[in-house]
């Protein structure tokens, strides 16, 4: 269900967005926990919402390296954030947690053939803890999620927003609406703790409204954002939340795209590149991408 969104075998919109909320609210990460993180003093003893940011940059890193999907990104942080709110852990084991959340999403995601070995991922992220380590993390974590890892993420919500749209359009409105643009920005989100607490439908909405706002010198946005003025109805957002979310998603973008961002690290993970683990690697683990810039236009 989750994973057919677009395509001649994916079901009616209507059924899709039906089965998404339905679980959205089941999926989302425990308000609670997460103000505890948000309100938790930088003292090296407790978890704050700057290291998580710091650990989803990492993991952008390692998506980025070995060329996985955007739906492998999201899932895993998705699945750091539903653990970190329910669990208190020590920053020393935030590297082991963020790893093992993002190989459950890459053996979720992936093609079988793709997925790298434990050791690799370990040694690539420059980590000291053992497999065995990862193993026990990654059962606790399952544990501590009842099992529940294929949650609808704010990517499903985005593209299936965005497909339903651009059935609606004519050929010069789709060219307004750019998919890589936007995942490319929902990355950006991703990398911030304030979206955490928002619903990833709501969020996927304001990401869409913000860029139709943004394209308003073409003349078909009048359709689109009659369009997005739609399923706004349909998921019965209010006006003020959707304004208030569309201006934290433009202000992450500005931060986001300025030299003062803390943008992931990829040479971090160039560096590990070398002697006996370089001739044990894959050859498409040299596959090494840039970090994703968001494109100027739509078009």
């Amino acid at each position: 269900m989750i994973d057919k969104v677009t395509g001649s075998e994916a079901l009616p919109f209507a059924v899709q967005l039906k089965a998404f909320l339905e679980q959205e609210a089941r999926y989302q990460p425990k308000l609670c926990g997460l103000r505890i993180l948000e309100s938790a003093h930088d003292n090296g003893l407790r978890m704050t919402a700057k290291l998580r940011d710091f650990e989803v940059k990492d993991l952008l890193s390692l998506t980025r390296f070995f060329g996985f999907s955007a739906e492998t990104f999201s899932l895993a942080v998705s699945l750091l954030d539903r653990f970190l709110a329910v669990m208190k852990i020590q920053p020393k084991h935030l590297s082991c947690v963020g790893l093992c959340c993002f190989y459950i999403a890459v053996k979720t995601s992936e093609e079988e053939k793709n997925v790298p070995l434990a050791n690799d991922l370990i040694r690539i992220s420059q980590n000291r803890f053992t497999v065995s380590d990862m193993m026990r993390m990654e059962k606790i974590i399952l544990e501590k999620l009842y099992w529940k890892v294929r949650a609808p993420t704010v990517l499903h919500f985005l593209r299936l927003f965005h497909f339903h749209i651009q059935e609606k359009m004519d050929a010069d409105s789709k060219k307004i609406l750019n998919i890589d643009r936007l995942e490319a920005q929902l990355k950006a989100c991703h990398c911030s703790f304030t979206f955490t607490k928002i619903k990833p439908s709501l969020l996927a909405l304001a990401l869409l409204a913000l860029e139709v706002e943004e394209q308003h010198e073409f003349e078909p946005v009048e359709a689109l954002r009659e369009a997005v003025q739609g399923l706004q109805r349909q998921l019965s957002i209010k006006d003020g939340d959707l304004v208030c979310v569309r201006e934290l998603v433009a202000k992450c973008l500005i931060e986001y795209s300025t030299t003062k961002c803390s943008k992931p690290n990829g040479q971090r993970l160039r560096w590990i590149i070398s002697g006996r683990t370089a001739r044990q690697l894959k050859h498409s683990y040299y596959k090494i991408a840039h970090l994703p810039t968001i494109p100027e236009t739509g078009c």
